[in-house]
């Protein structure tokens, strides 16, 4: 004799929850687990529809798209800050040293930092100076007592 098999008394439900950790706090990574978790736990009575589906899909586009975005402008600010210091070579500035004096010498050097959190350095009478601790930039004075002969 076979015994009938009742269904479930009740649907199971759950929250899909995640932390985000990320330098632009989403990602496509972030969202693709968060649309998989939504799949996975969605109530088989009444499952997502397929424009809600689509909809999600289009903003994961979005949001890949932002993240391109996001870092074509961190290379961009990078060469610009790469640009800007190659220009004070050969120029007299001032700049605050670790004690807090005020000091003036002429960049002989730039050493430009790869690491996008490190500062690129000047270099100023052999001293290694952070750029951001510059604080004027003038032309060099020109030498006296020299003539030109034509």
């Amino acid at each position: 004799m076979t015994a009938p098999v009742s269904g479930p008394g009740q649907v199971a439900t759950h929250n899909a929850t995640t932390q985000v950790s990320g330098a632009n706090g989403f990602d496509s990574e972030t969202f693709l687990k968060l649309l998989v978790a939504q799949l996975k736990y969605q109530d088989p009575s009444d499952p997502a529809s397929s424009s809600e589906l689509m909809a999600q899909t289009a903003t994961l586009a979005q949001v890949q798209s932002l993240d391109a975005i996001a870092k074509q402008n961190s290379q961009s600010l990078t060469l610009q800050k790469s640009l800007s210091a190659g220009a004070l070579v050969g120029q007299t500035v001032s700049y605050t040293d670790s004690d807090g004096a005020t000091r003036t010498g002429v960049v002989t050097a730039v050493k430009i930092s790869s690491d996008s959190t490190a500062e690129s350095q000047a270099v100023i009478g052999g001293v290694d100076v952070d750029l951001a601790r510059i604080s004027q930039v003038a032309l060099p004075t020109p030498a006296t007592g020299t003539s030109a002969t034509s």
